[in-house]
C-alpha cells in the first residue's frame, strides 16, 4: 500500500468516528483521483466526466461505513468509480474497453479484487429482505454457527436456516436475472 493509501485510510477511519476535517481531505482528494480517472476515459465528454465525479463522491459518502482500513483506499475508490463508469456505459448504450493504466490508482490487486467482491456482496445483499441479509452476513459471511445466528438476531435456529437458504436462494435468481440482462 502506498503513502498516500496509508494516510487516506487514516484520515476516513477518522472521517467515520465524525472527524469532519479529515472527510472534507478525504473527499478532495478523491475528487482530484476521480477527476483524472473519468477525464482520460470520457476525453470526448467532458461534462459527463463531471457529472460521474460527481456521482462518485455521492456513493463514496453513502458506502464510506463500507471501508475497511486495513485495505487500500485506492483501490476500494477505484471499485467505485468502476462501477458508476460501467453504469455510465449501460445508460449510453457503450461498450468499449478501457484500458488500466499504472497511475489510475495505485492500488494492489489482491485489495482491489478484495474491495470490488466486498462491494458486489454488500450490493446482493442489499437487494435482499433484511432478515435473510442479517442470516447470511452472519453465518456465510461471518463464519457463525446457525445457533449463534440465532442467538443474535433474536430468532429461532431452524427459522434462521431457513432465511438464510431461502435468501441464497433468491440471490442465485437475482444474479440469474442480471446476467440475463446482460447478455
Amino acid at each position: 500500500m502506498s503513502r498516500t493509501d496509508v494516510t487516506l485510510a487514516a484520515l476516513m477511519l477518522l472521517a467515520q468516528s465524525g472527524d469532519r476535517q479529515a472527510y472534507r481531505a478525504v473527499l478532495e482528494t478523491a475528487r482530484v483521483r476521480l477527476v483524472g480517472y473519468f477525464r482520460r476515459r470520457l476525453s470526448a465528454d467532458p461534462g459527463s466526466a463531471e457529472d460521474l465525479v460527481q456521482d462518485t463522491l455521492m456513493a463514496v459518502h453513502e458506502k464510506r461505513a463500507t471501508f475497511d482500513p486495513s485495505l487500500s483506499f485506492g483501490a476500494w475508490l477505484h471499485g467505485i468509480a468502476r462501477y458508476k463508469l460501467i453504469d455510465h456505459y449501460r445508460r449510453h448504450k457503450r461498450r468499449e474497453t478501457i484500458p488500466l493504466g499504472e497511475d489510475d490508482f495505485a492500488a494492489d490487486t489482491d485489495d482491489a479484487a478484495a474491495t470490488l467482491a466486498r462491494i458486489d456482496v454488500e450490493a446482493m445483499l442489499a437487494r435482499l429482505p433484511a432478515k435473510q441479509a442479517a442470516a447470511i452476513r452472519l453465518i456465510h459471511l461471518e463464519g457463525h454457527t446457525a445457533r449463534e445466528a440465532a442467538d443474535r438476531l433474536g430468532a429461532n435456529e431452524s427459522a434462521v436456516k431457513v432465511s438464510a437458504h431461502r435468501g441464497l436462494k433468491a440471490a442465485a435468481a437475482n444474479a440469474g436475472a442480471s446476467e440475463g440482462e446482460r447478455s
